[in-house]
């Protein structure tokens, strides 16, 4: 099976590659970085565009997470999980802030008179609503167990299939559907939503 330009065997133990290019990178490995930012920019990129919507703040984003990721991955720990859901991980939450500080931007400009509010007020909450209901759920994933909570980030915010997660991860398939189904269970819990 080949995902992301990198063939896997699927009966071999399977290594964890962005993982190991984290490693190298903490050591300052400029040939490593330029291969994890071949391997994983397009999927990031569209990550951060899915969540900011503009494009051009997108792509500023996405050069703040690789500067991230080479500034602080000595900080990845490959005993707590994946690299690749620790850069999918700090892509989701550069892009939150973004969205953030361009809300808390255009309220200040809103406040001090320098823009006119002519966005109806039904739109103005919904965007508040949004705001807060992502807070929750990031806050929901958090409370999830790593091996419930990786799958879901990787077909979420990274758009593998649960065949490919099932690779990337080194389980069956099986497990994979079940810590999906049981991790979106305690999400479903956790946020009050009815089935």
């Amino acid at each position: 099976m080949v995902i992301d330009g990198t063939e896997f065997d699927e009966d071999a133990p399977t290594r964890d590659h962005v993982g190991e290019l984290l490693v190298r990178i903490a050591g300052a490995d400029q040939a490593a970085f330029a291969e994890l930012y071949d391997a994983l920019s397009a999927r990031v990129f569209a990550l951060i565009l899915r969540v900011v919507i503009n494009r051009a703040q997108s792509e500023e984003v996405l050069q703040e997470v690789f500067l991230t990721v080479w500034q602080s991955a000595s900080r990845f720990a490959p005993n707590k999980g994946q690299g690749r859901t620790w850069v999918f991980t700090i892509a989701h939450r550069r892009a939150v802030d973004r969205v953030r500080a361009s809300q808390s931007s255009s309220d200040r400009d809103v406040a001090a008179g320098l823009r006119n509010l002519d966005v109806a007020h039904d739109s103005v909450a919904e965007e508040v609503e949004l705001s807060i209901e992502g807070d929750r759920v990031v806050r929901a994933l958090s409370s999830l167990p790593d091996v419930q909570r990786e799958p879901i980030v990787l077909a979420y915010y990274g758009g593998y299939s649960q065949t490919e997660i099932a690779v990337l991860l080194s389980a069956p398939l099986g497990t994979i559907k079940s810590r999906m189904r049981d991790g979106l269970s305690k999400l479903r819990t956790t946020l009050g939503v009815m089935s």
